[in-house]
């Protein structure tokens, strides 16, 4: 039957009735092993009972009502995001690219309201990736994402990942901003050094800029910490967070310090659907599950398991492997072969990964991911790597 849907996401075959932890069902009970979770966002698995119970009861009670009135689950969330976080203040949206344009409004309105009205240019990171809306296509410049959207460059800049010098070179009187993914998804598992960050607070310090951390995807524990920027220890002015938030639920969130927030009076941005009950009570759940005590230590326990057999896939098939990248369980592979032919092999074997740039391929498992689990998708990779045809 012809679909109705719009073609942008092309025609996938493919298709699941249900899933259950670590696992996707086709409706005639054929299983896969998900290591892709919806690009990182089933932070927990498929139908994890903490989320199912927290959106059931929810459902019951209260769906939306627009932030034209107080909502509770909303302010127990913002207040334990900035408890657990550099942050003071938090803005929920309905996804990461929302959560991002908020940043990329802030970033300007802060210069704004500061009287330099020529500050309006954010610097972007090359091989960047924040969304699909028309400001995050501009920041990240990828000319197969901006063709017949976009007429000039919508005030974003583009410079070399991790390249002080050419960032600090790139700083004119217009510049606003920066905005950088502490570790890049969608451009392979790329990740910022310590050093590099540390260079980019400077600049921004030096010039009274503000600096934001794009963790839509790297954030929520999946690179080993609650967000990748307490690892390195650099401190932005705004973060945006998204996917892993909701556990599967739409929910993004931008958190800032005071000193951007402050420009975001009344008026000035929102959402209808933005932080509602339902969404607020899951994410609220998840919260729950990730900061318990010993979940972070699981995480990094299966992470380097699962880095330490990889890397030994890569000794052992070098023709067909380069390198294995990134942090906690969120995880590159570089490949030496077709990326799109390895990632389509691994789905035949009923493994499912996400692709990336670079050529790699990504493994993003729940991060409640077993050993058994982790196993078994070891034993469907050296199977596809053993049995390679070019």
């Amino acid at each position: 039957m012809k679909s109705s849907l719009m073609s942008n996401y092309g025609s996938p075959d493919l298709e699941f009735d249900h899933g259950k932890g670590c696992y996707l069902f086709t409706a005639d009970g054929d299983q896969y092993l998900d290591f892709a979770m919806g690009i990182a966002v089933n932070c927990l698995g498929h139908c994890h009972p903490a989320l199912v119970d927290a959106l059931t009861r929810q459902a019951g009670k209260l769906w939306h009502t627009s932030n034209l009135y107080r909502i509770s689950q909303a302010e127990r969330l913002a207040r334990r995001l900035t408890d657990l976080t550099f942050a003071d203040r938090v803005f929920f949206s309905n996804s990461g690219t929302e959560a991002v344009e908020c940043g990329f409004k802030m970033i300007r309105r802060y210069q704004h309201n500061k009287g330099r009205h020529k500050r309006k240019r954010i610097i972007a990171l090359s091989e960047s990736f924040h969304g699909r809306t028309l400001a995050p296509i501009a920041a990240s410049a990828n000319p197969l994402h901006m063709e017949g959207f976009l007429v000039g460059d919508a005030g974003f800049d583009q410079v070399s990942f991790g390249d002080g010098a050419a960032m600090a070179a790139a700083i004119t009187e217009d510049t606003a901003g920066i905005v950088i993914e502490p570790i890049q998804g969608e451009g392979g598992i790329r990740i910022a050094s310590k050093e590099y960050l540390q260079q980019l607070r400077d600049i921004c310090n030096s010039h009274d800029l503000l600096l934001m951390f794009d963790e839509v995807q790297c954030g929520l524990a999946r690179a080993g910490s609650l967000f990748a920027y307490q690892q390195s220890g650099i401190t932005p002015d705004i973060l945006a967070s998204a996917k892993g938030l909701g556990g599967g639920f739409p929910i993004g969130a931008c958190l800032s310090s005071n000193k951007a927030a402050a420009a975001m009076v009344a008026g000035t941005h929102g959402s209808t659907f933005g932080g509602n009950p339902l969404a607020s009570a899951v994410a609220n759940a998840v919260l729950d599950e990730i900061t318990a005590p010993g979940f972070m230590d699981e995480i990094n326990s299966r992470a380097n398991y699962l880095h330490q057999r990889l890397q030994e896939l890569v000794e052992r098939f070098p023709d067909l492997l380069q390198d294995i990248t990134g942090a906690g369980l969120m995880i590159g592979i570089n490949c030496k072969v077709n990326n799109s032919e390895l990632m389509a092999a691994l789905t035949t074997q009923r493994l499912l990964s996400v692709k990336a740039g670079n050529n790699s391929i990504r493994f993003l498992p729940p991060l409640n991911v077993s050993q058994n689990e982790i196993d078994e998708a070891l034993t469907i990779f050296e199977s596809v790597l053993k049995n390679w045809q070019p």
